[in-house]
């Protein structure tokens, strides 16, 4: 079990980048375009990677893959091999499994998780997965994560992955658009969402859901908070400031370097402490 009052931080967003015997599920164009993108950051880890890296740095760590095979015809890491790195590193390490939407038997799949292991909730990725978070297809899944009141955490606003590349990698930037999350927030009250990064181009459309309904949380990863835009830092300021969450991304954002660009943000000093660990607590039922 994490020890909540000795971790300084609890990141939300940290990726299995590949399997522990290498095999990598980015296509390789995909793959180069976010090195050159994101031009720092630490490689690809494994799960057991990120428990070492976050355990050195006296943090707790969201981790989870990104299973898109039906779009990708590439496997992803497995979620067992993630929640077994976490239970191995409990520690420090907070599994999220992920399955895509498209699986005809994704709910089935969700369901036997759950059942077997501590899953403490699930990500989406829009783009990569192809698919609008409100069309129904992926209902009977969002009801499995509900009715075991997990939280969802979805990609939202631009992508890194193919960026630069000819048109984008094959990548929709369409999907991930925040407003298409708040109809699964009406139809799932009890499922707490997290909107996963500043939501650019789309960022007053993500503030608005989050202010309109409390389950809503915004995860601050995948940029440097250099780059924030100024509504987004006000906002976690004062009226959403129990609803904003740590996240770096890594290992595309080191936490290093988004903790050091956080201090010179503007967040008001009795926030910090809420964005960087208490509001995960509560979310994450630590």
């Amino acid at each position: 079990m994490i020890d909540v009052s000795a971790v300084e931080a609890i990141d939300i967003h940290t990726h299995a980048e590949v399997s522990h015997d290498g095999h990598d599920p980015m296509p390789p164009h995909l793959r180069e375009a976010s090195k050159k993108y994101f031009k720092s950051g630490e490689g690809t880890p494994t799960a057991e990677d990120v428990a070492v890296y976050y355990r050195e740095r006296n943090m707790a760590a969201v981790v989870f893959t990104v299973d898109y095979e039906p779009e990708s015809g590439r496997p992803a890491v497995t979620n067992e091999e993630v929640l077994a790195a976490a239970a191995a590193n409990s520690d420090v390490l907070i599994p999220f499994a992920s399955i895509d939407p498209a699986r005809p038997d994704a709910a089935e799949r969700a369901e036997k998780l759950i059942a077997e292991h501590d899953v403490r909730g699930f990500k989406f990725h829009p783009n990569m997965q192809a698919f609008f978070p409100n069309d129904r297809k992926a209902y009977p899944l969002y009801e499995v994560i509900s009715a075991a009141k997990l939280p969802a955490l979805f990609h939202t606003g631009h992508s890194g992955i193919g960026s630069g590349t000819p048109g984008g990698g094959g990548v929709r930037l369409k999907y991930s658009q925040p407003i298409h999350v708040d109809d699964v927030a009406v139809d799932f009250p009890e499922m707490p969402i997290v909107l996963a990064h500043p939501s650019f181009p789309w960022q007053d459309e993500a503030l608005s859901i989050a202010m309109h309904k409390p389950e809503v949380f915004i995860d601050l990863s995948g940029w440097s908070p250099k780059y924030f835009p100024q509504n987004l830092i006000q906002y976690s300021n004062t009226v959403l400031k129990h609803q904003v969450l740590f996240g770096s991304d890594f290992p595309l954002i080191t936490p290093e370097r988004w903790l050091r660009d956080f201090e010179q943000a503007g967040f008001r000093d009795e926030v910090k402490p809420l964005i960087l660990k208490e509001n995960a607590v509560r979310l994450l039922g630590l």
